[in-house]
């Protein structure tokens, strides 16, 4: 279900909690709410949709990929990006790295780990800060 995007900057800055596997439902909302959205978004975290948990959706070429509880646990290359947020005005400079490895659970909540380059590593390495409550 498409769900509204929210813009609370006071819920988007409070940590987000584990998920698990009863929030499969928010990871589809997510998926369906990123979809209508892709015009003007390539990814998305679940505070984004109101719900305060640690799920991320992105575009990862051109397939949506869902992380459950992700975690960066190496960090190459940084530099000075500059972003947008649907759940805020205007650009922002965020640091970011130029490769990422990240670990996750899929929507088995299976352990995964993922190398990322580039531009989607800049997405995942967005919406996980949104998952910790900072805002770019």
């Amino acid at each position: 279900m498409v769900k509204n995007i929210n813009k609370d900057t006071l819920f988007l800055s409070k940590k987000s909690v584990d998920a698990t596997p009863d929030d499969i439902s928010v990871a589809n909302d997510l998926v369906d709410t990123l979809k209508f959205n892709s015009i003007r978004c390539v990814g998305m975290a679940a505070n984004m949709i109101g719900i305060n948990k640690k799920i991320i959706a992105f575009y990862n070429e051109d397939e949506i990929l869902v992380m459950f509880n992700p975690k960066i646990i190496k960090e190459e290359g940084p530099y000075e990006a500059e972003e947008g947020c649907l759940s805020l005005s205007g650009v922002r400079k965020a640091k970011r790295f130029k490769k990422i490895k990240v670990e996750y659970y899929n929507s088995c909540f299976l352990k995964r780990i993922i190398t990322l380059s580039g531009f989607e590593a800049q997405i995942v390495q967005h919406e996980i800060d949104h998952l910790e409550g900072i805002l770019i």
